[in-house]
């Protein structure tokens, strides 16, 4: 096969492809027959009971009187509220994104003694291999960031001279590194995409060890080197607020059904990668800058009630933007009346927006907000309540940061490896079985027929 043809779908390959999604169909009705929870989820989209987690909670409705009520969300880290771990760190300019890990991988929020000593550790391990960038980042660069992610931790398996040892010690030793190293594999990954797809200048600045990980995004990333205190500072929330979401997300359970199998660190995290690489999970925030760059250029007025209502109607007819009949950001699979993430976020967002002047488009934002949860509950039959979530404004303000829509996942991926870290160190600890759900059967008895009478 040359290489012109390597990505090539010939006519065999359809039909054939054509043959697979004909076998691998299932009657919907066999679901309900066998009582199948599809996705892991009952009917009214709650998800099936699976494992137990004492690393995060999500909160989306209480018990009256034996009847689940819907309630604004709430997220704990730990057991603590993150409305007010984030409260905590409003009012000074530290920043949190190191001492709330602390807490998901330790269970205790640290003193000043410990928090120092973490930093250190962690910027100890913010150093890649000898010649890793030239010889595996700046090789085969791929236009997928989160790709180029997983390739380069599955490549640092081959520098780990205890790559295969499962021991807690040695697997929060990678955890720490991997932690310390995703901003560096993800931007210098983009940085090398970008040079030498779209011609642009190579950076590869060298982090700083007095920095925060968030200040250390904004030096690595950008040519100067330069940013705002409040730039830093929201992407640290940002960072945060993405950090964790409980054991069910399917990333985090990624993670615990790939440990279970005793597999190695750079192989459980990498499937992670892979799982929150997809738009369904990790890739939403994306479709929501593209869908407002759309909505921005057909809406004339973008104060006017009545055009914005008619423009995210049209989205939901499948008749706008991507023509899927969704309104992206708005809706969560726990959450009903809020997403705490997005609440907390929301009051950030407002003073980036004023410092970059672009108090329009908030204003945009917060009336699709309010108006598109009210036009979905219209046109849909919602079982719990619509609002929207964390994704919704994630996107606008990586945007208001300059950050590379590239960038935007691994982003999602760089907070949220704490979390990971967490599950798997978890997992390991309560020395558990392989997790191995139950699939049922369906398909009939058949007799061979040897292949000169078929």
């Amino acid at each position: 096969m040359d290489q012109n043809s390597y990505s090539e779908i010939t006519p065999e390959i359809i039909r054939l492809a054509n043959m697979s999604k004909e076998a691998g169909i299932i009657d919907t009705e066999l679901f309900t027959k066998y009582d199948v929870k599809r996705g892991l989820r009952d009917l009214n989209g709650k998800g099936v009971l699976a494992g137990l987690t004492n690393i995060s909670d999500v909160r989306a409705n209480k018990i009256v009187d034996g009847v689940q009520i819907p309630t604004p969300g709430q997220l704990f880290y730990r057991g603590y509220n993150v409305e007010d771990l984030i409260k905590g760190l409003a009012d000074d300019s530290h920043f949190g994104y190191e001492e709330i890990t602390y807490l998901l991988l330790f269970d205790k929020l640290p003193d000043k003694k410990e928090m120092e000593m973490f930093k250190e550790l962690l910027a100890g391990y913010r150093s890649l291999p000898t010649s890793f960038v030239r010889d595996i980042i700046m090789k085969a660069p791929s236009n997928d960031m989160m790709n180029t992610l997983a390739r380069s931790v599955l490549t640092l398996y081959s520098y780990d001279d205890r790559a295969d040892d499962t021991s807690i010690p040695n697997v929060l030793r990678q955890c720490l590194q991997l932690i310390s190293l995703f901003p560096l594999l993800s931007i210098y990954g983009y940085q090398a995409y970008s040079h030498y797809h779209d011609g642009k200048s190579l950076y590869i600045h060298q982090p700083m060890p007095e920095l925060s990980t968030a200040e250390n995004i904004l030096h690595i990333l950008r040519p100067d080197s330069s940013y705002t205190p409040l730039e830093a500072k929201i992407l640290d929330i940002a960072l945060i607020l993405h950090m964790e979401h409980g054991g069910g997300n399917n990333s985090s359970f990624t993670t615990h059904v790939v440990t279970s199998s005793l597999t190695d660190t750079y192989s459980v995290i990498a499937a992670a990668i892979g799982s929150l690489k997809g738009p369904r999970h990790g890739g939403a925030n994306i479709k929501v800058v593209k869908m407002f760059d759309t909505m921005k250029k057909e809406i004339s007025d973008w104060k006017d009630e009545e055009e914005v209502s008619a423009y995210l109607t049209r989205l939901l007819h499948g008749e706008a933007f991507d023509h899927a009949g969704l309104i992206y950001g708005v809706g969560h699979a726990v959450y009903s009346t809020s997403d705490p993430r997005a609440v907390i976020f929301k009051s950030f967002v407002k003073k980036l927006s004023e410092e970059k002047g672009l108090q329009n488009e908030f204003a945009l934002y917060s009336l699709v907000e309010r108006l598109a949860p009210e036009i979905i509950s219209k046109e849909r039959q919602i079982y719990k309540g619509v609002s929207i979530n964390v994704d919704f404004y994630s996107g606008f303000v990586y945007d208001m940061l300059n950050l590379p829509m590239e960038l935007y996942t691994p982003i999602f991926a760089i907070a949220r490896i704490a979390g990971w870290s967490a599950h798997r160190l978890e997992e390991l600890a309560n020395n558990g079985k392989i997790i191995r759900p139950a699939y049922k059967p369906i398909c009939e008895d058949k007799e061979y027929i040897p292949i000169e009478k078929r």
